[in-house]
């Protein structure tokens, strides 16, 4: 047995009990930040191998214990699983940069809970099973309250609580759910269930369609679909920099579960089950499209603003994922890194403007001087471009590649709803530049020059090293795209998936 699959799990793990190991006073900051970025770059090395591993459409199945799938805990890597393990960690070098530069000391534990959200984010891609689906989304979400609260105070605190609430009572219609699953089919591993969901009589239908939409709505929860998103925009405006950047892969993991589940359970061979939920989350995510546009238009503060570009990023995937097209899950595919890093680049960004303006913070309706303005404004010009979806960069190229594929029925609501949001969106952004950058108070001759603001220049290399990112996907789109078309067709095609971890067959390969 190929023990590669459960590294991207084991090493954070091991890197979080080593954290704790070494937060005692007398080792310093210096050996936990060389404790997590030796777990780090072990964890980069083992999904590269894995990337590599998959990238020609094998599947790798891994038993703990060595028990059958359908008994025991099985976890698969495949082409989607490394896709998204492989943007979590490229995404979390930056996020622990940015934290490096001295935010970690300010926060107890900050290292282990760091390692244990990667725990729970890579758990939850490798699991091919939906209750330890579960037990790692906890995992998770267990690590991002400490994250969230650490070091906090007053309405940082209130708004941690709500979104813990919020969490916890999502999780619990989750334990329900599973629950009803296991009681009406008798199985909770994902390919099994997609044969026995298929074979459902008709005297079961009912509560099957039920456990499945209490299912569906956990995950949309998790991924801030309206009317489910309220939780997202302050939690993520209140949240450290650093923090809020690692939380914009969260909504991403509601995402992949809704994609893992329509397309294993509710696929062309279902039978009653075959496209259940499609519809209702389309128009749901072209909804909160709309909404997410409205909510970056109003926001008055830079990061409140940034929480709905990551609405808006999220009900973006939902059409994608909706459609059924190969084309269209593919441009989505390739949208969910670009939109994942560019948000968390803004994060950053929002960060060295708030701490530049002083009292101001990041509120755009006061005019205030900012000492030092040109590297965050070309930083933010950047991104702005990069998320609104205009030429050159990654977003255009997802958003036209998602439009092109539209089918001839979608095409009028799908194309007024993006294009409509990317014109909000880019008047959001301008506005938010315009107020930060170009206006400024009347010089004083007789007052004392504002100081700058001291440059870390540790946090500049974080929040260019992901807007590098996206400058990358920019340049190699043909491959990239490729790829995603291929891991859509897997997706689309999920029987050599199901065979595999059946064990039907030794091992799959997709042309």
């Amino acid at each position: 047995m190929n023990h590669l699959v459960i590294l991207p799990i084991l090493v954070p793990l091991l890197g979080a009990s080593l954290s704790l190991f070494v937060e005692h006073r007398r080792y310093g900051p210096r050996v936990q930040r060389a404790v997590a970025w030796t777990a780090l770059a072990a964890l980069l090395a083992s999904v590269v191998l894995l990337f590599a591993r998959t990238a020609d459409g094998a599947a790798m199945v891994y038993l703990l214990g060595d028990w059958p799938a359908r008994l025991g805990i099985a976890l698969v890597a495949d082409r989607l699983s490394a896709w998204m393990l492989l943007t979590t960690v490229l995404l979390a070098i930056g996020c622990l940069m940015h934290a490096c530069s001295g935010w970690d000391r300010r926060a107890p534990h900050f290292h282990a809970l760091f390692q244990f959200q990667l725990v729970g984010l890579n758990g939850a891609f490798l699991t091919g099973d939906i209750f330890n689906l579960f037990v790692f989304f906890e995992v998770m979400l267990i690590a991002s309250y400490g994250l969230l609260l650490s070091g906090g105070r007053g309405l940082r605190m209130r708004i941690g609580l709500h979104y813990v609430v919020f969490n916890v009572t999502a999780s619990t219609l989750f334990l329900i759910a599973l629950g009803l699953l296991y009681a009406s089919l008798g199985s909770l591993n994902m390919a099994e269930l997609s044969q026995r969901i298929a074979e459902v009589p008709p005297s079961h239908l009912v509560l099957v369609k039920a456990t499945m939409g209490l299912l569906l709505l956990v995950f949309c929860a998790k991924a801030a679909l309206m009317p489910l998103y309220l939780w997202l925009p302050e939690s993520y405006a209140r949240a450290p920099a650093a923090v809020a950047a690692l939380f914009a892969i969260m909504t991403k993991v509601g995402l992949y579960a809704v994609l893992r589940v329509q397309t294993l359970w509710f696929g062309d061979e279902a039978g009653a089950m075959a496209g259940y939920g499609r519809d209702w989350l389309l128009w749901a995510g072209i909804a909160t499209l709309v909404l997410g546009g409205l909510g970056v238009l109003a926001a008055v503060r830079l990061r409140v603003l940034i929480s709905y570009l990551v609405v808006v990023s999220a009900a973006t995937l939902f059409i994608a994922f909706s459609v059924g097209n190969q084309q269209v899950l593919a441009a989505g595919l390739y949208y969910l890194p670009h939109s994942t890093f560019v948000a968390a680049a803004l994060f950053l960004i929002a960060d060295l403007i708030r701490r530049r303006r002083g009292g101001a913070s990041d509120r755009k309706e006061i005019i205030a001087p900012m000492p030092g303005k040109e590297t965050p404004a070309v930083l933010f010009l950047i991104a702005a471009i990069s998320i609104a979806g205009l030429p050159p960069l990654s977003g255009f190229l997802a958003k036209a590649a998602l439009l092109q594929g539209m089918p001839p029925w979608l095409t009028a609501p799908v194309w007024a709803a993006v294009l409509g949001s990317s014109l909000l969106v880019i008047m959001g952004l301008a506005r938010a530049g315009i107020r930060l950058f170009w206006r400024v108070p009347p010089v004083d001759p007789d007052a004392p020059k504002p100081r700058k603001a001291p440059t870390r220049r540790i946090e500049l290399l974080a929040a260019c090293l992901l807007l590098l990112y996206g400058i990358g996907m920019t340049v190699f789109a043909a491959p990239l795209m490729r790829h995603a078309d291929a891991i859509a067709s897997d997706l689309l095609q999920p029987s050599g998936y199901v065979d595999q971890v059946r064990g039907e067959q030794p091992e799959i390969r997709h042309p």
